[in-house]
Formats: structure tokens, sequence, C-alpha cells
């Protein structure tokens, strides 16, 4: 199935997430994966899907969800002031890929971040 690398963990955010053993690792995005984020989420991937690069780049804030270790990566787009988020997974065989894309809830990403479960980067 084929596949483009779209960036790299960056060294600072790897220190954010208390993972540099992330830092520098390449990031791809695949076939299925812009299949699931059509499919899940249509109107976001259709609003976003041109800023995929950009979140990985330059994400606002940033967290590893506990219950399945993905990075989650939430850029606020000032236009709309919406949050979106980049969800990342490791593959089974150590691969980092771009799985999801979606807006998400105003309030509750300032609860995250007032709780301090998403982590200013």
């Amino acid at each position: 199935m084929p596949q483009t690398k779209i960036g790299k963990i960056s060294k600072h955010l790897s220190t954010v997430l208390n993972r540099p053993d992330l830092a520098d690792k390449d990031v791809f995005i695949g076939t299925s994966n812009i299949l699931h984020m059509q499919s899940s989420h249509p109107k976001d991937y259709l609003l976003y899907h041109s800023y995929i690069k950009d979140i990985l780049l330059s994400p606002d804030f940033a967290c590893i969800n506990p219950k399945d270790g993905s990075i989650e990566l939430v850029k606020e787009f000032k236009i709309g002031l919406e949050y979106v988020k980049l969800a990342i997974r490791l593959s089974s065989s150590g691969t980092l890929y771009a799985r999801s894309l979606y807006r998400l809830n105003n309030n509750r990403v300032k609860n995250f971040i007032a709780k301090g479960t998403l982590k200013k980067v």
C-alpha cells in the first residue's frame, strides 16, 4: 500500500511528550489512513487535510493518549477558532502513521489544557 512521509517528530515535541525515543522519527500517511479520515470525519478531512503537515510540524498542544498510546497533536486555527487534532499511531512494525484528523470541542480542549492533559508545545 503506498505511503508518503509527511514529516518527523521534532526533538522538542519528543521532550514535551517525555518520549525521547520518538525524536526525529519519521511519520507517514498511507492510503488506508486517508480513507479512514475521509470516512470517519469527512467534513473535517475536507476542511483540514491540507494542513496535516503543518499540524505535525507546529502543533500548539500535544499529549500521549493513555488508552492506546497514540500521539495527539492539536492545532488551534484562528479562523473559526477551531482546534483540530491529528492522531498518530505506532504500527506493530514500529512505523508512525497519521491515523485520524478531526475538529475538537473547544470547551473540552480548554478543560484538557487546564488539567494539564494537553501540554503546550
